[in-house]
Protein backbone atom coordinates (compact mmCIF):
# COMPACT_ATOMS: atom_id res chain seq x y z
CA UNK A 1 0.00 0.00 0.00
CA UNK A 2 1.50 3.46 -1.35
CA UNK A 3 0.83 6.52 1.33
CA UNK A 4 1.16 9.95 0.10
CA UNK A 5 1.87 12.16 3.12
CA UNK A 6 2.65 16.34 2.35
CA UNK A 7 3.91 16.53 5.97
CA UNK A 8 6.80 14.42 7.65
CA UNK A 9 4.45 14.04 11.09
CA UNK A 10 1.44 12.50 9.17
CA UNK A 11 3.95 9.80 8.10
CA UNK A 12 5.22 9.56 11.37
CA UNK A 13 2.05 9.34 13.10
CA UNK A 14 0.53 6.77 10.48
CA UNK A 15 3.57 4.26 11.02
CA UNK A 16 3.14 4.67 15.00
CA UNK A 17 2.25 1.03 15.48
CA UNK A 18 4.19 -2.02 15.10
CA UNK A 19 3.22 -3.75 12.18
CA UNK A 20 2.64 -0.29 10.64
CA UNK A 21 6.61 -0.06 10.92
CA UNK A 22 7.18 -3.08 9.12
CA UNK A 23 5.11 -2.09 5.73
CA UNK A 24 6.66 -4.24 3.17
CA UNK A 25 7.01 -0.94 0.63
CA UNK A 26 8.27 2.69 1.10
CA UNK A 27 5.75 5.73 0.86
CA UNK A 28 5.75 8.61 -0.50
CA UNK A 29 7.36 11.67 1.09
CA UNK A 30 6.46 14.73 -0.81
CA UNK A 31 8.20 18.03 -0.11
CA UNK A 32 6.62 20.93 0.94
CA UNK A 33 6.28 23.85 -0.82
CA UNK A 34 7.94 26.65 1.18
CA UNK A 35 9.54 29.34 0.17
CA UNK A 36 13.06 29.95 -0.22
CA UNK A 37 14.96 31.83 2.72
CA UNK A 38 18.12 33.49 3.37
CA UNK A 39 18.51 35.50 -0.09
CA UNK A 40 22.21 36.13 -0.85
CA UNK A 41 24.91 37.31 -3.40
CA UNK A 42 23.85 36.77 -6.90
CA UNK A 43 20.34 36.06 -5.96
CA UNK A 44 20.73 32.62 -4.88
CA UNK A 45 19.11 30.88 -1.62
CA UNK A 46 19.51 28.49 0.84
CA UNK A 47 16.16 26.50 1.02
CA UNK A 48 14.24 26.98 4.45
CA UNK A 49 14.13 23.03 4.97
CA UNK A 50 17.80 23.46 5.60
CA UNK A 51 17.25 27.00 7.16
CA UNK A 52 15.47 25.39 9.92
CA UNK A 53 18.05 22.64 11.12
CA UNK A 54 20.59 25.55 11.00
CA UNK A 55 18.50 27.64 12.77
CA UNK A 56 19.63 26.34 16.60
CA UNK A 57 23.21 27.47 15.61
CA UNK A 58 24.63 24.46 14.20
CA UNK A 59 26.47 26.14 11.28
CA UNK A 60 27.58 29.56 12.87
CA UNK A 61 28.13 32.43 10.60
CA UNK A 62 26.25 30.06 7.59
CA UNK A 63 22.58 31.50 7.81
CA UNK A 64 23.31 34.44 5.39
CA UNK A 65 25.69 33.02 3.30
CA UNK A 66 24.53 31.63 -0.66
CA UNK A 67 23.32 28.70 -2.64
CA UNK A 68 21.59 25.29 -1.94
CA UNK A 69 19.01 26.27 -4.67
CA UNK A 70 19.89 28.83 -7.22
CA UNK A 71 17.64 30.45 -10.21
CA UNK A 72 14.92 28.19 -12.05
CA UNK A 73 16.26 29.18 -15.20
CA UNK A 74 18.42 26.66 -15.30
CA UNK A 75 18.34 23.07 -13.86
CA UNK A 76 17.64 23.45 -10.20
CA UNK A 77 19.01 20.17 -9.56
CA UNK A 78 22.39 20.36 -10.82
CA UNK A 79 22.50 24.43 -9.71
CA UNK A 80 22.40 23.01 -6.14
CA UNK A 81 26.49 22.18 -6.36
CA UNK A 82 27.65 24.31 -9.05
CA UNK A 83 28.14 26.78 -5.99
CA UNK A 84 27.21 24.96 -2.61
CA UNK A 85 29.44 27.47 -0.22
CA UNK A 86 30.25 24.88 1.99
CA UNK A 87 30.49 26.08 5.83
CA UNK A 88 33.85 25.66 7.61
CA UNK A 89 32.46 22.43 9.31
CA UNK A 90 30.55 20.09 8.91
CA UNK A 91 26.84 21.59 9.93
CA UNK A 92 24.88 18.90 10.65
CA UNK A 93 24.75 17.75 14.51
CA UNK A 94 24.27 14.35 15.67
CA UNK A 95 20.47 14.35 16.72
CA UNK A 96 19.62 15.62 12.94
CA UNK A 97 20.59 11.60 11.84
CA UNK A 98 18.11 10.34 14.65
CA UNK A 99 15.36 8.22 13.51
CA UNK A 100 11.10 7.74 14.64
CA UNK A 101 12.02 3.91 14.90
CA UNK A 102 15.21 3.25 16.51
CA UNK A 103 14.57 -0.20 16.99
CA UNK A 104 17.08 -2.80 15.33
CA UNK A 105 17.15 -2.54 11.89
CA UNK A 106 17.79 -6.05 11.18
CA UNK A 107 14.69 -6.84 12.63
CA UNK A 108 13.26 -4.16 10.47
CA UNK A 109 14.61 -5.79 7.39
CA UNK A 110 14.19 -8.83 8.85
CA UNK A 111 11.41 -10.16 6.26
CA UNK A 112 12.30 -9.60 2.48
CA UNK A 113 10.63 -7.39 0.29
CA UNK A 114 10.24 -8.45 -3.08
CA UNK A 115 9.08 -4.95 -4.24
CA UNK A 116 10.21 -1.95 -5.72
CA UNK A 117 10.26 1.66 -4.35
CA UNK A 118 10.35 3.74 -6.90
CA UNK A 119 7.94 3.57 -10.20
CA UNK A 120 9.16 2.13 -13.14
CA UNK A 121 9.63 5.30 -14.70
CA UNK A 122 12.39 6.58 -12.28
CA UNK A 123 14.03 2.69 -12.42
CA UNK A 124 14.10 3.70 -16.29
CA UNK A 125 15.62 6.90 -15.68
CA UNK A 126 18.48 5.27 -12.71
CA UNK A 127 19.50 2.26 -15.04
CA UNK A 128 19.57 4.88 -18.12
CA UNK A 129 21.94 7.02 -16.11
CA UNK A 130 23.75 3.56 -15.15
CA UNK A 131 24.15 2.64 -18.77
CA UNK A 132 26.24 6.09 -20.13
CA UNK A 133 28.52 6.31 -16.77
CA UNK A 134 29.58 2.18 -15.99
CA UNK A 135 32.24 0.48 -17.59
CA UNK A 136 31.80 -1.35 -20.20
CA UNK A 137 29.39 -4.26 -20.17
CA UNK A 138 31.63 -7.62 -20.35
CA UNK A 139 34.50 -5.81 -18.96
CA UNK A 140 36.82 -8.98 -17.00
CA UNK A 141 38.68 -6.29 -15.08
CA UNK A 142 35.48 -3.84 -14.44
CA UNK A 143 34.46 -4.29 -10.87
CA UNK A 144 31.56 -2.61 -9.11
CA UNK A 145 29.80 -2.43 -6.21
CA UNK A 146 25.83 -2.18 -5.20
CA UNK A 147 26.18 -0.97 -1.65
CA UNK A 148 22.46 -1.31 0.29
CA UNK A 149 21.63 -3.53 -2.08
CA UNK A 150 18.41 -5.57 -2.31
CA UNK A 151 16.80 -8.33 -5.00
CA UNK A 152 17.41 -5.66 -7.88
CA UNK A 153 19.86 -3.19 -8.59
CA UNK A 154 18.35 -1.32 -11.70
CA UNK A 155 21.64 -2.16 -13.66
CA UNK A 156 21.14 -2.23 -17.14
CA UNK A 157 19.57 -4.94 -18.80
CA UNK A 158 22.29 -8.07 -19.39
CA UNK A 159 25.04 -5.55 -17.75
CA UNK A 160 27.69 -7.54 -16.72
CA UNK A 161 31.58 -7.54 -15.41
CA UNK A 162 34.28 -9.16 -14.02
CA UNK A 163 33.17 -8.41 -10.33
CA UNK A 164 29.56 -7.38 -9.24
CA UNK A 165 29.55 -7.15 -5.27
CA UNK A 166 26.51 -6.79 -3.57
CA UNK A 167 26.05 -5.21 -0.20
CA UNK A 168 22.84 -5.09 1.95
CA UNK A 169 20.62 -6.37 5.08
CA UNK A 170 18.61 -9.19 3.68
CA UNK A 171 20.11 -12.37 2.30
CA UNK A 172 17.19 -13.61 1.00
CA UNK A 173 16.76 -10.74 -1.30
CA UNK A 174 20.69 -10.58 -2.64
CA UNK A 175 20.53 -14.43 -3.47
CA UNK A 176 17.59 -13.19 -5.93
CA UNK A 177 19.84 -10.19 -7.21
CA UNK A 178 21.00 -12.14 -10.86
CA UNK A 179 23.59 -9.51 -11.59
CA UNK A 180 25.59 -9.73 -8.40
CA UNK A 181 28.84 -12.17 -8.48
CA UNK A 182 28.96 -12.25 -4.81
CA UNK A 183 27.15 -10.43 -1.30
CA UNK A 184 27.21 -9.62 1.62
CA UNK A 185 24.89 -9.00 4.80
CA UNK A 186 26.18 -6.11 6.66
CA UNK A 187 24.28 -3.03 8.69
CA UNK A 188 26.60 0.11 7.68
CA UNK A 189 24.67 1.88 10.44
CA UNK A 190 25.94 -0.47 13.44
CA UNK A 191 29.20 -0.60 11.66
CA UNK A 192 30.17 1.81 8.61
CA UNK A 193 33.62 -0.17 7.67
CA UNK A 194 32.77 -2.16 4.38
CA UNK A 195 34.74 -5.70 3.92
CA UNK A 196 36.57 -5.10 0.70
CA UNK A 197 40.02 -4.51 0.21
CA UNK A 198 41.30 -0.86 -0.89
CA UNK A 199 41.10 0.37 -4.42
CA UNK A 200 39.04 -2.32 -5.33
CA UNK A 201 35.64 -0.87 -7.37
CA UNK A 202 35.28 1.17 -10.18
CA UNK A 203 32.03 2.15 -9.11
CA UNK A 204 30.23 1.82 -6.15
CA UNK A 205 25.94 3.03 -6.46
CA UNK A 206 23.87 3.48 -3.54
CA UNK A 207 19.83 3.42 -5.10
CA UNK A 208 17.56 4.93 -3.05
CA UNK A 209 19.04 4.22 0.69
CA UNK A 210 21.57 6.82 1.62
CA UNK A 211 18.97 8.68 3.63
CA UNK A 212 18.78 5.74 5.89
CA UNK A 213 22.67 6.65 6.41
CA UNK A 214 23.18 7.38 10.30
CA UNK A 215 26.81 7.55 10.09
CA UNK A 216 27.35 9.12 6.37
CA UNK A 217 30.54 10.68 6.83
CA UNK A 218 31.77 7.09 7.86
CA UNK A 219 30.50 5.37 4.84
CA UNK A 220 31.84 8.05 2.86
CA UNK A 221 35.36 7.91 4.13
CA UNK A 222 34.80 3.96 3.36
CA UNK A 223 33.85 4.32 -0.03
CA UNK A 224 36.63 6.01 -0.89
CA UNK A 225 39.08 3.79 1.03
CA UNK A 226 37.17 0.94 -1.74
CA UNK A 227 37.52 3.00 -5.19
CA UNK A 228 40.37 2.77 -7.42
CA UNK A 229 41.55 6.03 -7.88
CA UNK A 230 39.17 7.79 -10.21
CA UNK A 231 36.85 5.59 -9.35
CA UNK A 232 32.78 6.86 -9.50
CA UNK A 233 30.62 7.09 -6.40
CA UNK A 234 26.89 7.07 -7.43
CA UNK A 235 23.98 8.06 -5.05
CA UNK A 236 20.54 7.96 -6.12
CA UNK A 237 17.12 9.31 -4.67
CA UNK A 238 13.30 10.06 -4.48
CA UNK A 239 11.20 11.14 -2.58
CA UNK A 240 10.12 7.21 -1.49
CA UNK A 241 11.32 6.01 1.62
CA UNK A 242 10.17 4.43 4.80
CA UNK A 243 9.82 7.50 6.85
CA UNK A 244 10.15 5.85 10.28
CA UNK A 245 13.53 4.60 9.57
CA UNK A 246 15.09 7.59 7.15
CA UNK A 247 16.82 10.20 9.25
CA UNK A 248 15.43 12.93 11.07
CA UNK A 249 17.52 15.55 8.17
CA UNK A 250 15.97 13.46 5.36
CA UNK A 251 12.41 13.43 6.29
CA UNK A 252 12.47 16.85 7.18
CA UNK A 253 13.71 18.78 3.98
CA UNK A 254 12.90 18.69 0.38
CA UNK A 255 14.82 17.45 -3.02
CA UNK A 256 16.70 20.37 -3.26
CA UNK A 257 17.79 20.59 0.69
CA UNK A 258 19.07 16.14 -0.38
CA UNK A 259 21.40 17.13 -3.11
CA UNK A 260 23.01 20.03 -1.16
CA UNK A 261 22.65 16.97 1.56
CA UNK A 262 24.34 13.92 -0.22
CA UNK A 263 26.51 16.64 -1.99
CA UNK A 264 28.10 17.34 1.85
CA UNK A 265 29.02 13.70 2.77
CA UNK A 266 31.12 13.59 -0.05
CA UNK A 267 32.83 17.08 0.70
CA UNK A 268 33.74 16.20 4.24
CA UNK A 269 33.63 12.66 4.69
CA UNK A 270 37.70 13.18 2.91
CA UNK A 271 38.25 16.66 2.31
CA UNK A 272 39.66 17.04 -1.25
CA UNK A 273 39.62 13.43 -1.43
CA UNK A 274 36.91 13.25 -3.75
CA UNK A 275 35.88 15.77 -7.03
CA UNK A 276 33.22 18.18 -6.45
CA UNK A 277 29.98 16.67 -6.70
CA UNK A 278 27.76 17.05 -9.09
CA UNK A 279 23.89 16.85 -9.37
CA UNK A 280 20.95 15.92 -12.19
CA UNK A 281 17.66 15.57 -12.06
CA UNK A 282 16.97 12.13 -13.96
CA UNK A 283 13.25 11.92 -13.26
CA UNK A 284 10.22 13.29 -15.46
CA UNK A 285 10.68 15.86 -17.38
CA UNK A 286 7.30 17.13 -16.31
CA UNK A 287 7.23 17.29 -12.39
CA UNK A 288 4.14 15.15 -10.99
CA UNK A 289 4.20 12.76 -14.14
CA UNK A 290 5.99 10.25 -12.08
CA UNK A 291 8.15 9.82 -8.95
CA UNK A 292 11.05 12.37 -9.20
CA UNK A 293 14.46 10.78 -9.52
CA UNK A 294 18.01 12.51 -8.65
CA UNK A 295 21.48 11.73 -8.80
CA UNK A 296 24.76 13.02 -6.75
CA UNK A 297 27.84 11.48 -7.79
CA UNK A 298 31.73 12.01 -7.56
CA UNK A 299 34.97 10.40 -8.28
CA UNK A 300 37.57 9.59 -5.96
CA UNK A 301 40.63 12.15 -6.77
CA UNK A 302 43.51 10.21 -9.14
Amino acid sequence: MALSCTATGACFRAFATPSARRASAAVHVSSAQQPSSGSGAGGSRLRRGVLQLLASGAAAGFMGTRSVAAAAAVDEAEQVLLDPQWPEKFPFRPEFFQRYDESSDADFYEQPRFVTHIDDGAIRALTKFYSEVFPASGSKDAALLDMCSSWISHYPEGYTAGRIAGLGMNEAELKRNSVLTEYAVKDLNEDPKLPYEDNSFDVITNAVSVDYLTRPLEVFQEMHRCLKPGGLAVMSFSNRCFPTKAIAMWTSTGDLDHIWIVGSYFHYSVPGGYTAAQAKDIGPAKKGAGDPMYVVFARKQA
